[in-house]
């Protein structure tokens, strides 16, 4: 039952003493990571009918919070509701659609990438570097939970470049795009996440540097070589 909140917990299984009481996450939450979780990993398939009924059955929930996250879902792309239907699964970018949200991030990304070489603040330049620290752990498994903390730092860090580029259009551009729910949905598998990390490690220290050519440079390559790893899907 999700009635009640779930505690975090740590990461070693045991409890800190001398640690602050862990944080809490509301049923509300919960029942959208699960739901999130279901849409990602494809429990739920690409244009199956949701029943907002059969899932608080499944999630063991009242029907409220499976409204409200179902509405979050819809608003990163996950599912469409339509008239007399209701809500729908979204389908999957087909390779078209992939070549489509990329030849556009190739136009935008790069060009914030230079601008965030001139205008990040050292705080700014510190938050990226924290966050793509923090997505350095090894990933265990092929699920979207196993992959779900580096994909929201992933985001995190491409998001925190287009804010940095003092560009309120660019930025709110692309966080309308959804393109990591898009790719992080269409494929996620151990041993992606690897070059990611080293990828961004390019785009940071060409940021670091204050240099906008090496920074547009390499959030270029960056995003050619993610979309050729996307597109290995296809071929699947």
């Amino acid at each position: 039952m999700m009635s009640e909140p779930a505690p975090s917990g740590h990461a070693d299984g045991g409890a800190d003493p001398g640690a602050a009481e862990p944080a809490k996450v509301s049923v509300r939450e919960s029942v959208f990571q699960a739901l999130k979780t279901l849409l990602m990993d494809h429990d739920l398939e690409p244009g199956a009918r949701l029943s907002i009924d059969g899932l608080a059955r499944r999630l063991e929930v009242s029907q409220t919070p499976v409204r409200e996250a179902l509405a979050r879902c819809e608003s990163e792309g996950l599912v469409v509701r339509r008239p007399n239907a209701g809500y729908l699964v979204a389908p999957l970018l087909d390779q078209e659609g992939l070549d489509d949200l990329y030849d556009v991030r190739l136009l935008l990304e790069p060009a914030a990438a230079a601008r965030a070489a001139r205008h990040a603040t050292p705080d700014e330049v510190a938050e990226m570097r924290r966050t793509v620290e923090e997505m350095a752990p090894t990933l265990h498994g092929d699920t979207y939970e196993a992959y779900r903390g580096f994909a929201e730092l992933d985001a995190e860090f491409h998001n925190a470049i287009a804010q940095a580029s003092r560009s309120p259009l660019i930025a709110d551009t692309l966080r309308r795009f959804r393109a990591h729910t898009h790719s992080y949905r269409l494929y996620f598998r151990h041993g992606i996440a690897g070059p990611a990390i080293e990828e961004h490690r390019v785009v940071l220290a060409a940021i670091e540097r204050k240099d906008p050519e090496a920074a547009k440079a390499a959030m270029r390559d960056h995003l050619e070589s993610s979309r050729s790893r996307l597109q290995s899907a296809y071929r699947e």
